[in-house]
């Protein structure tokens, strides 16, 4: 039998820590692979993993469900002929839909019969859970829906009335989901994963042609626009309508010439696409497994490869810079891997509002990725002289 656990999250949950926290446990005994799915064309999350002593195989060119169904499978095929493991850990882009990727692990277990999804799990950042939720609630509210466990990040930073709205937020899309609240500082790398295998992910039904239709099945960008219905006014899909935390801890500025809490829709056209029955999907539609976004439709990755050399205050007022939308656009996620004039490598993480920084190990060159919603790419060149 081999063991599979997805930790799904949006961008900036707190995926690739949860996983380490894991890794840190009686689970570190396993032979293990993680199958990575990183957004965009320059992979950094993988270099972070390596230091953890486990097999490490990205997918970097899109999300599993959409562009990469074939070379997920591939990637499946190769590593349990060539490692045998006894555990697969799959970590999605922080834009894929889980409800997609557990049907892409549906597929692969049709040839690998010894595939056992024991644990399925969403990220949450607690702090910001309100904000992802009306502005990429298509992406956001798919992974918690679908998700037998939901556990929040970066809880100790914030007060139990802040962390009992997110929860009822949580709540009020999938009632009765498992939703772990306590900061992970406080818990096991064992209590967490037990956690996470006593769930129960919700059961994806794959149609009898599947296989003969995954051409179809993944078309993209032929549905139909007119107009579909928003809740709160807000399109769920689009990310156009950006309504930060009410009593968010950061300081996050949004700079749209449109009012946030009384959205005019005739001000913000969005558009309708057409779903099959079969299923629901986070717009309030029906839909086969045609699903309504790819997230390359909604979302920008920028990477970049650099020999430049950056000290960590430099790149802290980068960072920084980021939150002025009309400037760079959307910027929902950064993180890079870079080196300091004195030849010393260190890491970044960016959410907005939040910037960490570690030590970091020596890579073939500097490498930097940021993700968001209307990017402009010049200007992020040009902010980190790239």
């Amino acid at each position: 039998m081999v063991k599979v656990n997805i930790i799904s999250g949006f961008l900036g949950a707190g995926k690739t820590t949860l996983i380490k926290k894991l890794l840190t446990g009686s689970v570190a005994k396993e032979k293990i692979i993680l199958l990575e799915n990183e957004y965009g064309e320059v992979g950094v999350d993988g270099s972070f993993m390596k230091d953890s002593g486990i097999i490490v195989d990205e997918l970097n060119s899109g999300c599993i469900c959409c562009t990469l169904v074939g070379d997920f499978q591939k990637a499946v095929d190769d590593l349990i002929a060539k490692y045998h493991p006894d555990r697969l850990l799959i970590e999605p882009s922080g834009v894929g839909k889980l409800s997609e990727i557990l049907a892409a692990v549906e597929r692969a277990k049709e040839r690998h019969s010894d595939l056992v999804v024991t644990g399925c799990a969403t990220v949450v950042d607690a702090g910001k859970c309100r904000m992802y939720m009306k502005n990429f609630g298509e992406f956001f509210l798919d992974q918690i829906k679908t998700s037998a466990t939901v556990i929040f990040s970066r809880t100790q930073l914030l007060s139990a009335e802040r962390i009992e709205k997110s929860r009822a937020l949580v709540e009020e899309q999938h009632p009765g989901v498992r939703i772990v609240t306590t900061p992970w500082d406080d818990l096991s790398a064992d209590t967490l994963l037990e956690v996470i295998e006593s769930g129960k992910p919700m059961e994806i039904h794959l149609d009898d042609d599947d296989d003969d239709d995954d051409e179809d099945e993944h078309e993209h960008h032929h549905h139909d626009h007119d107009d579909h219905e928003h809740e709160d006014g807000v399109c769920p899909c689009c990310g156009g309508h950006h309504d930060d935390d009410d009593d968010d801890d950061h300081d996050h500025e949004h700079h749209h010439h449109h009012d946030h809490d009384d959205h005019d829709e005739d001000e913000h056209e969005h558009h309708h696409h057409d779903h099959e029955d079969g299923e629901t999907c986070s717009c309030g539609h029906h839909h086969h497994h045609h699903h309504g976004h790819d997230a390359d439709e909604v979302f920008v990755s920028v990477g970049v490869e650099t020999a430049n050399r950056y000290e960590q205050d430099e790149v802290k007022a980068m960072l920084d810079k980021l939150s002025d939308e009309e400037e760079y656009g959307t910027v929902l996620r950064a993180k890079g891997v870079l080196q300091n004039a004195a030849g010393d490598w260190f890491q970044f993480d960016y959410v907005p509002g939040e910037s960490q920084f570690r030590p970091g190990t020596p890579d073939y060159t500097g490498r930097l990725c940021v993700i968001g919603a209307h990017i402009d790419e010049k200007a992020l060149r040009e902010l980190f002289k790239a």
